[in-house]
């Protein structure tokens, strides 16, 4: 992993997630024929860019987010709507549109870069379902192989750090004491289950609200198991702040680590694992949210992730890798929720028509993406409200 000024940090991070999310749109709709005339990093007006074959490849006004566009029949209402600076048809034009750049247009291209008309076979509503699910959920996935790639190289470049756990302390009167468990020992197995780390026994441990607990241990060069009842304790959820209930058996752990190299294989597993933990954790605070136990005020926005970017890259290159997966894989979640105009509810519009058995009007799909439009703008609105507040209170 190579270093990276802490003050271009943001640019990084929200410039690789985006590019990946959109860039996942973009080649499945190459592969699956559909036109896309324009790849966007930002919204708005084009700053800059290069048209090579068919696609103008810019970089836009507004840099939250990014687009790709594509052959449509809600082409001008969606380029209107994400503010690209062609917004007619892309049907045949006998001349340059006056909001076509002289430089992009050429008279053997099609629409808006050109004359011609767009075969019909180049549009997305005339692929199979399945093509379009594919496109809609390319992004994605893409997503999801960044934060892969990203913990894999992480593990493979620093190895696998942990906690053993090897009891330090025991608390008089709890399920170890009770057992007979001391300082020194390390539990080795819970239920049948191999422990080697800290992390692992909790999440066998925790659980266990009800019910006994099969526990090896490891003394010395004797191993013995014992059956321990945990006892009830409330605590605050680290990921979503909600009161939960969990198991404790009542032993500190010993402050040491272990660092563990990794081959390739290994770090891909603990790369997989470590993405599948930070899913569970994104899925945890989102129900968080819709049952009201996590709170609005906690989400930030692009200028919390900058702030925490800068914060990331001043405490090395693994830090900001590390946050650059986790975002990937949050872009990803967040996206999956049907929402207009994110991707699931691109992709549930898609499923809704299939079982209708036809489009819906022209109507009801602009209606169907202005809602969507109004809702992530609250977002922003929301997350950049608790930015503005956080500057001045923390």
């Amino acid at each position: 992993m190579f270093s990276i000024t802490p003050y271009i940090a943001p640019l990084l991070v929200f410039g690789l997630v985006v590019f990946v999310h959109e860039l996942g749109h973009f080649l499945a709709a190459k592969l699956t024929g559909v036109y896309a005339p324009v790849f966007s990093l930002g919204w708005g007006s084009r700053l800059f860019g290069v048209r090579r074959g068919e696609t103008d490849y810019r970089v836009s006004l507004i840099p939250l987010g990014g687009f790709v566009r594509m052959a449509s029949r809600d082409d001008e209402s969606m380029a209107g709507i994400e503010g690209g600076s062609e917004r007619g048809t892309l049907g045949a034009a006998v001349e340059r549109p006056a909001d076509v750049s002289p430089a992009l247009w050429d008279d053997q291209s099609m629409a808006p870069f050109g004359p011609k008309a767009v075969p019909a076979d180049r549009w997305v509503e005339n692929k199979s379902t399945s093509a379009r699910i594919f496109i809609l959920s390319a992004g994605v996935l893409m997503n999801i192989v960044l934060t892969l790639v990203v913990s894999t190289g992480i593990y493979y470049r620093a190895g696998n750090t942990y906690i053993p756990a090897v009891i330090d302390s025991v608390v008089p009167g709890a399920p170890a004491a009770v057992a007979g468990l001391t300082g020194g020992d390390r539990i080795v197995g819970i239920n049948g289950r191999p422990i080697r780390a800290w992390d692992e026994l909790l999440d066998e441990v925790a659980p266990v609200t009800s019910g006994t607990l099969r526990v090896e241990v490891q003394r010395g060069d004797t191993r013995f198991s014992r059956d321990l009842t945990p006892q009830v304790a409330e605590i605050d959820d680290p990921v979503t702040g909600a009161k939960k209930t969990v198991g404790r058996i009542g032993i500190q752990v010993r402050a040491s680590t272990v660092n563990e190299k990794l081959n390739l294989v290994g770090a891909m597993s603990a790369g997989g694992l470590a993405t599948w933990r930070m899913a569970k954790s994104v899925a945890s605070v989102l129900g968080g949210l819709a049952s009201g136990q996590v709170s609005a005020k906690n989400l930030g926005g692009p200028i919390q992730i900058a702030r925490t970017s800068v914060q990331a890259a001043k405490r090395g290159s693994e830090t900001l890798w590390s946050l650059i997966a986790f975002l990937s894989l949050n872009i990803a979640i967040l996206n999956l929720v049907p929402i207009p105009v994110l991707d699931g509810g691109q992709i549930l519009l898609v499923l809704a028509e299939r079982v209708k058995g036809s489009a819906f009007s022209a109507g009801v799909r602009e209606g169907f993406a202005r809602v969507g439009v109004l809702a992530v703008l609250a977002l922003i609105v929301l997350v950049t409200f608790n930015d503005v507040r956080n500057l001045f209170t923390k």
